[in-house]
């Protein structure tokens, strides 16, 4: 409430000549902001003059802006029992109330002040910072306009205009009214052109919606001395971040790193490193970042910011139980503080433990609410726990004039974080165009997945594969479980075993072959981009016949956005049995390649996926071959709950389909989460 003293003591010395002279030492006090010693002078001046009601005034607001709001009120409602009528005891009495934050008790007096003396500029200006302190940011602005009718320019109007402006557009910015918070922030340079707070203000909003360029011309604004230079570079720097140019993110954040060290901020230097830290990372140099970290937490000790860093560095890495760790540390000397609860459910959502995210990130929102990376957090588990529909359709060919048509439906009804029901309805027809042969298949399956522990889960199907062709028919079971799980850090582990039956084309479903795979998958991931990802297969065929099949890929991520990957490929398949006239059955069949795969954004809702690979195969003892296959998906994202998109791929590798010649496919997808939550919500 400092911004009133001006204006009140002004009131209060022009009661009298010798008022003002007799008291104006203490009078200089006030307005300098020096409480103790006004409250201690016009403490002394009142002993000799007990009944000196400027003085009792002035020692009520000395002893209110020194800390002791209700005493202050004690003493002028004193005051207003002796002079019940007087303007100048009411104000200061009404504006006891502010201090002590009584903002509802104020609201009221002020109102009836406002009414009797609609004309005074201090009771007006008072009333409008009575509303604001109650956050009614719109009707104060419209009473500190009435206020500035009366005194047009008055600095401490203009001032207090200006917090009600910073108070709506937070507010607008919680309810995600974005232009609405724009719109309120630059009204304010009308007054304060190029103010420090507005423009930090609206940069945070330009970074919340991602114009990073709006964002940065910002920050460079604000560069007007050597201290906000480096303010605004660390701003630019996570500007830079944001739109994904982390390169720039780390040079804008060593040039703040080299300039920082030439300011006696302690803060400021604090805040400059963790930028420079976090710039590390963002560019992967996790080696350096964590030896950079070490050295500021030998420096700095159990500071948050340093345990902020570490638990950053660990959520990148993989390292999460540590990071959870660091999450805890902060929230165990602040329990409100923003990065360790959102960080806290973020670790608990990668480590599996679903239902203690949701409960995090729930916590996170009752402290900050309507906070977008929190309520982001929420959609996100919710669009994999709300039930779903998706339908998939699809035309294929080959060179061997083999025709198919499919379609997919799938229904996910998860019943709780851990357990997850799956039920699924194919259909499928295949003819031949130079035989006429014709067959489909329907099949209806039924599965679940089981979270045991957070990292290891159990995945069930089963059901029935009905085939017809030529007037006959036969069903088949259809079986499938599998073991998931994660051994280490960026480990991944499949083990499993699956029967299906052989329906690519007409000729093999007449043949009723059924398969008994059981199989092995394992992804070794790094922190410097390379990964190793093996597939081992072992088939044993109703036919009596076997195979066995190798997958091993060696591959290397140059970039994360757009996402760059390649590497090597190699296959080896083997056939107990050869009958080529059937299907494609080598004894020894291996294949070579180098494949590239790229994949990024089209638009703010549309992405884009295309994998290529070219190389050679050789079956058993013939020449080798070249091989080639692309695949392209297109997805958009209409709404929340609906998703969907193209693909299409071709392939001339032998072992992609079951007679070895070339084969092509294309169609479509699209999923529905028919309910905005998990049925689980509600229970």
């Amino acid at each position: 409430m400092k911004r009133f003293i001006n204006i009140i003591i002004l009131g209060i010395a022009s009661h009298g000549v010798f008022a003002q002279s007799s008291m104006d030492a203490g009078f200089q006090l006030l307005e300098k902001g020096d409480f103790s010693k006004a409250e201690n002078y016009f403490g002394d001046f009142l002993k000799n003059n007990p009944d000196n009601k400027t003085a009792q005034i002035c020692y009520g607001r000395a002893v209110g802006l020194n800390g002791n709001p209700n005493k202050a009120n004690t003493l002028f409602n004193g005051l207003m029992e002796q002079h019940p009528d007087d303007y100048e005891v009411r104000i200061n009495y009404y504006e006891s109330f502010l201090w002590g934050k009584q903002y509802k008790a104020a609201e009221k007096l002020y109102a009836g002040l406002v009414e009797e003396y609609p004309n005074k500029f201090g009771a007006i200006l008072g009333y409008a910072n009575t509303l604001s302190n109650l956050q009614k940011y719109e009707e104060a602005l419209q009473w500190i306009e009435k206020a500035l009718s009366l005194e047009p320019g008055n600095a401490s109007a203009l001032t207090s205009k200006k917090y009600m402006n910073l108070g709506l557009a937070n507010t607008l910015l919680k309810a995600q009214d974005y232009d609405g918070a724009k719109i309120k922030l630059k009204s304010i340079f009308n007054d304060f052109p190029k103010d420090r707070e507005t423009l930090l203000n609206l940069a945070n909003v330009y970074l919340i919606t991602k114009e990073v360029d709006s964002a940065k011309a910002a920050y460079r604004k604000l560069a007007v001395n050597a201290t906000d230079s480096i303010v605004a570079l660390n701003g630019i720097s996570l500007a830079e971040h944001i739109g994904e140019n982390d390169k720039e993110a780390l040079g804008v954040s060593l040039t703040a790193k080299g300039k920082v060290n030439f300011i006696a901020d302690n803060e400021l230097k604090e805040k400059t490193y963790e930028r420079y830290a976090q710039a590390l990372i963002w560019n992967r140099k996790f080696v350096k970042a964590k030896q950079y970290i070490d050295s500021l937490s030998n420096q700095y000790r159990d500071r948050n910011w340093v345990f902020a860093l570490k638990a950053t560095l660990g959520m990148y890495t993989g390292n999460i139980k540590n990071s959870l760790e660091q999450y805890d540390a902060i929230l165990a000397s602040d329990s409100t503080s923003f990065d360790g609860n959102l960080g806290k459910a973020n670790a608990l959502f990668a480590l599996g433990r679903i239902d203690e995210a949701y409960a995090a990130t729930n916590q996170t929102l009752e402290i900050f609410e309507n906070q977008k990376d929190a309520q982001g957090l929420i959609e996100k588990i919710n669009g994999i726990y709300s039930p779903s529909i998706q339908e998939t359709a699809s035309y294929s060919f080959d060179n061997g004039n083999n025709l198919a048509y499919a379609t997919s439906t799938t229904i996910n009804l998860p019943l709780s974080t851990k357990f997850q029901t799956t039920f699924n309805y194919q259909y499928r027809l295949t003819e031949n165009a130079t035989t006429s042969a014709k067959a489909n298949t329907h099949s209806a399956t039924a599965g679940f997945t089981y979270a045991i522990l957070p990292k290891l889960k159990i995945v069930g199907v089963a059901g029935l594969n009905n085939a017809q062709f030529d007037g006959n028919g036969y069903t088949q079971p259809i079986l499938s479980t599998k073991l998931v799980t994660e051994p280490y850090r960026l480990q991944n582990l499949e083990v499993g075993y699956q029967r299906e039956v052989q329906n690519f084309n007409t000729d093999l479903i007449e043949r009723e072959i059924a398969m008994h795979h059981y199989g092995l998958n394992y992804n070794l991931g790094s922190n410097f981009g390379l990964g190793w990802y093996t597939q081992l297969i072992h088939t044993e065929q109703s036919d009596d016949n076997q195979r066995d099949l190798l997958f091993s890929s060696l591959y290397y991520t140059a970039l994360r956005k757009p996402t760059l990957k390649f590497g090597l490929n190699y296959q080896y398949l083997t056939f107990a049995e050869q009958v080529p006239t059937i299907y494609f059955s080598p004894e020894k069949y291996q294949a070579g390649e180098i494949f590239a795969e790229l994949g990024g954004k089209l638009a703010t809702n549309s992405t884009y996926r295309i994998n290529a690979a070219t190389g050679v195969q050789k079956v058993e003892k013939e020449d080798m071959t070249t091989i080639f296959r692309v695949e392209m998906n297109l997805k958009h994202q209409f709404s929340k709950r609906l998703s969907g998109g193209f693909y299409g791929k071709y392939s001339n590798i032998a072992s992609a389909t079951a007679t070895g010649f070339q084969f092509a496919e294309m169609g479509f997808r699209l999923k529905w989460l028919f309910k905005k939550q998990p049925l689980f919500s509600s229970l």
